[in-house]
């Protein structure tokens, strides 16, 4: 079995075509087969080595990497299609010596009218076959002079072509209404349909799973292959990727390539994970599956017909489970970039990853993806001292007398204590109660609000806790510096005074 995927160029890898070459390497990968990445870069004036270089590293991020390709080499290469042209020549040259190719002279202007005429009169708005029975003389006079002309292949007429699809079942198309299509340009660059065919016919491609988009094509590709004399591969075309309104997903329902949920904090896993369940089921009502558990059990008779749509609170809930199992330096590494993006550098060491390892549960067990982690965690790195006085909310929190004595009075228990772990905690927040008389909100909402300048965030005796772990951290540990919550409480006491609360 090979099996490949080959995307243009011309953008960002969308989730729909990631899901494409997922279920490629899926069914490669689960039957020992091999998996080839194509570059289909004939269109030159749209693609870029910077867009091949971002849907590669897509790949990479996803876990998808390939057999042969274009920077792994093979037997098959070159794996650019604009490294390719003397193959395409060559197959074109036997297409016209085999009389099932012939030049077109048509300019723009004349198609146009015939496309035209054709949707008026309600007859086939395709090729009208005007240059079909030019005489080969003719034609090689005309090219000789400068005249420009495509190549056009010659569809066989009164035929039925029949695929059997993988995913679709018998599929039946007529030529009567294909029209001969362009096989090679103007300016001599292949089309899509003849450069797939020789590509793939060449690269000994035994199965193309590709999005339904291409459905049409499969008829013109399939002649192609016959005309070359090579065997047609087994096709499987699936359906769309979806938006929430059953419309193509698209950039109006937000997030629609593998770079943007990667910059949004989505764990590959999760990504793959959630695609991976678009159109197809692992069965036994499983939904959470590592990626070698996905490609065992991924077949083509288990993908459906109906299209699947994105629905971004399912990938949230994938993506909160991967956080919570992820390897724990694994997810290190993934968040500490969202924290230099949120203006808290980190150049961890030993004694810091330790810290951010143990930490990391705090934010990772309330949040969707790691873009929030460094918000969750904000006020064990970035504590605002008195200036959180200056939001409304926060000083409302503080104006009954009730309120200042709990603040008065936390921050003269710290000063007795040392630094907290969470018993420690818990024993404090206990004589506070004794001490003041304010019990629940009364009592926990001044605490927090003096300890982490914010009037909600994670559980006080998760929070407490690290703060303190954090203020006692070396220099060398690649953190910021945390000032500890006795720190925190004194200076918040002289801001409540200073401001008169």
């Amino acid at each position: 079995m090979r099996v490949r995927f080959a995307p243009s160029p011309t953008g960002r890898l969308h989730v729909g075509n990631a899901r494409t070459a997922l279920f490629n390497w899926l069914l490669a990968r689960g039957q020992g087969g091999t998996f080839l990445l194509r570059i289909e870069d004939t269109d030159a004036e749209r693609s870029t080595a910077q867009s091949e270089q971002s849907i590669l590293e897509d790949l990479r991020w996803l876990g998808l990497l390939w057999d042969e390709g274009p920077d792994v080499g093979g037997a098959c290469g070159p794996y650019r299609q604009s490294e390719r042209a003397a193959i395409y020549a060559a197959h074109a040259a036997r297409l016209v010596a085999q009389g099932d190719a012939y030049y077109c002279f048509c300019s723009r202007e004349t198609l146009d009218a015939m496309r035209a005429h054709g949707l008026e009169s309600g007859a086939h708005a395709g090729y009208a076959g005007t240059c079909r029975q030019l005489a080969p003389e003719d034609a090689a006079r005309r090219r000789a002079a400068g005249e420009p002309a495509a190549l056009r292949f010659r569809v066989p007429s009164q035929r039925e072509i029949v695929c059997v699809d993988a995913v679709r079942g018998e599929v039946r198309f007529h030529t009567d209404v294909i029209g001969d299509p362009v096989i090679v340009r103007a300016d001599g660059t292949p089309a899509y349909n003849f450069a797939v065919v020789v590509d793939d016919a060449l690269m000994g491609i035994t199965h193309v799973i590709r999005g339904e988009d291409h459905l049409s094509n499969t008829p013109r590709q399939v002649l192609l292959y016959e005309a070359l004399g090579y065997t047609a591969p087994a096709f499987a075309h699936l359906s769309l990727v979806m938006g929430p309104d059953h419309t193509p997903l698209s950039k109006r329902h937000g997030a629609t390539s593998v770079g943007e949920f990667r910059a949004a904090g989505i764990l590959p896993d999760a990504l793959v994970n959630y695609l991976a369940l678009i159109g197809w089921s692992p069965g036994d009502g499983d939904e959470l599956l590592p990626i070698g558990e996905l490609a065992r059990r991924f077949a083509l008779d288990g993908v459906g017909l109906r299209a699947g749509v994105f629905d971004p609170e399912k990938l949230a809930w994938v993506n909160r489970h991967y956080m919570k199992t992820a390897d724990p330096g694994r997810l290190i590494d993934a968040v500490v970039p969202f924290f230099a993006q949120a203006g808290v550098p980190m150049a961890l060491s030993d004694e810091g990853r330790a810290f951010l390892r143990d930490v990391l549960p705090i934010a990772t067990a309330a949040v969707d993806r790691l873009d929030q982690v460094p918000g969750r965690l904000s006020s064990l790195f970035q504590w605002p001292g008195g200036q959180a006085l200056d939001e409304p909310a926060i000083a409302a929190e503080l104006e009954t007398d009730a309120a200042q004595a709990v603040v008065a009075a936390l921050a003269q228990r710290l000063a007795e204590v040392p630094r907290l772990d969470r018993d420690a905690f818990r024993a404090v927040m206990q004589h506070l109660k004794e001490r003041t008389g304010q019990k629940g909100k009364a009592l926990f909402h001044p605490v927090r609000v003096a300890l982490t300048g914010q009037i909600d965030g994670p559980e006080l005796d998760l929070l407490v806790p690290a703060i303190d772990r954090g203020a006692a951290l070396s220099a060398a540990s690649g953190l910021p510096v945390i000032a500890g919550c006795r720190e925190r409480a004194a200076q918040f006491v002289l801001a409540v005074a200073a401001r008169g609360l």
